[in-house]
């Protein structure tokens, strides 16, 4: 009986030493929108070197709504959004957590010769009816829109800040970008491109971040920005959470949102 006892423990022990390895060694993804994505990394990066035990991934842009689907199905403990929750996802026990707002930037190839634009001009030109970026003292050349899908979060605050966007019906001739990463792209490869995004400061590498109406996105006068957050659900909080959600929190991430050109939410 003894000698049963025995084994009966080492097998016990060999069958719970993976189980633990496997809860120590669980990655925790932060998923869903590509707004504020290479803010967010480096955010990651700080807080790897902070706790380098908690394997941490900040992967590419499956959009809002596909980290909150993600979350809600438990499929990741944690996600990353540019829009307020709906009531009926904070009903199935969403938490919403702000860390950022984020400027909705417009943004062009600089082959386009333009650092500005009215808000008017804005309008004429995402609705087709200026065609040549010389109708805006630009380039002799063709204007190439860059849009979003309409359930897009920096699309969504531009039709609600904009003036005239609310009921604006993009050029036919537009090109829709899926994630903010396509839309950048897009922006840095294609001649005469116009796009839109939320503001970081690398985007001033290579492109040409409009001022609309003389307010550049990081002045006290510019009207849309969109706010990140990071969403869990109720009753999931673990160590691994708590040590990201209070790093996002902590100085050092307010210092790296306001050296990409966001402004921390209030703690």
């Amino acid at each position: 009986m003894r000698a049963y006892s025995v084994c009966f423990a080492l097998v016990l022990g060999l069958l719970l030493i993976p189980v633990r390895t496997a809860v120590a060694e669980a990655e925790l993804k932060v998923v869903g929108t590509g707004d504020g994505l290479e803010m967010l990394q480096e955010i990651g990066e700080g807080f790897s070197e902070a706790y380098p035990e908690i394997n941490l991934s900040i992967p590419p842009s499956i959009g809002s709504g596909g980290g909150i689907a993600a979350v809600s199905s438990g499929a990741e403990r944690m996600g990353r959004v540019a829009r307020p929750l709906k009531e009926s996802e904070v009903e199935f026990g969403l938490v919403y957590l702000p860390i950022a707002r984020i400027p909705s930037a417009i943004f062009a190839h600089p082959s386009t010769g333009v650092s500005e634009l009215t808000s008017d001009q804005l309008l004429k030109l995402y609705s087709g009816e200026i065609t040549n970026w010389t109708e805006v003292g630009g380039a002799d050349l063709r204007v190439r829109i860059v849009r979003r899908e309409d359930a897009d979060s920096t699309l969504q605050v531009l039709r609600a800040t904009m003036p005239g966007w609310r009921d604006m019906e993009f050029s036919p001739r537009s090109k829709t970008a899926l994630t903010t990463q396509d839309a950048i792209s897009s922006a840095r490869e294609v001649e005469g491109a116009i796009a839109f995004g939320p503001y970081s400061r690398p985007l001033e590498e290579g492109l040409s971040v409009l001022k609309i109406d003389g307010h550049h996105p990081t002045d006290d006068g510019y009207p849309s920005a969109v706010v990140l957050a990071l969403i869990y659900k109720e009753g999931t909080m673990d160590d691994q959470m708590k040590a990201f959600i209070d790093f996002s929190q902590s100085e050092t991430a307010r210092t790296m949102i306001r050296n990409y050109g966001g402004v921390p939410t209030q703690r």
